[in-house]
């Protein structure tokens, strides 16, 4: 075991944040973590857009559902594919293919990723926020989004003000399949599995919350999931062929 591994284990999302700032060249390593991150075929195909406007802050917490944290936290980061760059270099580029909208979710989510191990690294801590994909197009209206850009999820990072403990996670024998795709699901290993979720949302909410995971994947599972970003993908030029 090395700081790195206990760091990735004890991964938490914060959700509130001390008022501290991220000091700037903390801020600048953070993201030359995330730039160092792999990228498929040399293509770099993200781009981050820092926003420390009041307004335009308030603005993304309200089109991501009103979570007050996109607005608290020290940092918020919107992590974005970007191909726009790439037309711009080169204006006869063959985009719209689907394989590059997954090359640019893959090469963002990877980028991001790597931001949020180096701040936890340095004892700060953050938070996904996918919900700016609630009303992408408002988003891109006020980021100034261009076509072949599309905003994918922001990240509020900052120093905890908070120390909640890991979710559970599911064990590794429902997740590491042995040479091909073993259809068949555990069900004991399930049923264990949501007995711990179980414990840990009663324990994290004094008991006013006791969920299992099987049935948190039913009520997500039950209803319909963005259908709009199908269009609005396609109007930003991704995945039109």
């Amino acid at each position: 075991m090395n700081q790195t591994i206990e760091s990735l284990l004890a991964h938490r999302s914060i959700r509130q944040f001390t008022r501290q700032p991220i000091e700037a060249d903390t801020l600048a390593t953070i993201l030359d973590c995330g730039i160092a991150a792999s990228t498929s075929s040399y293509i770099q195909c993200t781009s981050v857009i820092r926003v420390t406007k009041a307004d335009s802050r308030a603005q993304l917490a309200t089109f991501a559902g009103n979570q007050p944290y996109v607005e608290t936290a020290a940092e918020f980061l919107v992590f974005c594919i970007d191909f726009h760059r790439h037309q711009q270099i080169h204006p006869e580029a063959q985009l719209g293919f689907t394989e590059q909208t997954l090359i640019g979710a893959v090469d963002t989510a990877l980028m991001a990723q790597n931001c949020l191990v180096a701040a936890e690294s340095l004892g700060l801590g953050g938070v996904y926020i996918g919900g700016i994909r609630n009303n992408p197009e408002q988003v891109s209206q006020l980021l100034q989004l261009p076509e072949h850009v599309i905003p994918l999820f922001g990240l509020c990072l900052g120093h905890p003000a908070q120390n909640p403990e890991p979710k559970p996670r599911l064990p590794q024998n429902m997740i590491v399949h042995q040479e091909y795709y073993q259809a068949s699901l555990d069900t004991q290993a399930l049923a264990d599995y949501d007995m711990r979720v179980s414990e840990y949302y009663r324990d994290r909410t004094g008991g006013s919350k006791d969920t299992t995971w099987s049935q948190q994947i039913t009520d997500t599972l039950s209803k319909e999931a963005r259908p709009f970003m199908l269009r609005f993908i396609t109007n930003k030029g991704f995945s039109t062929r």
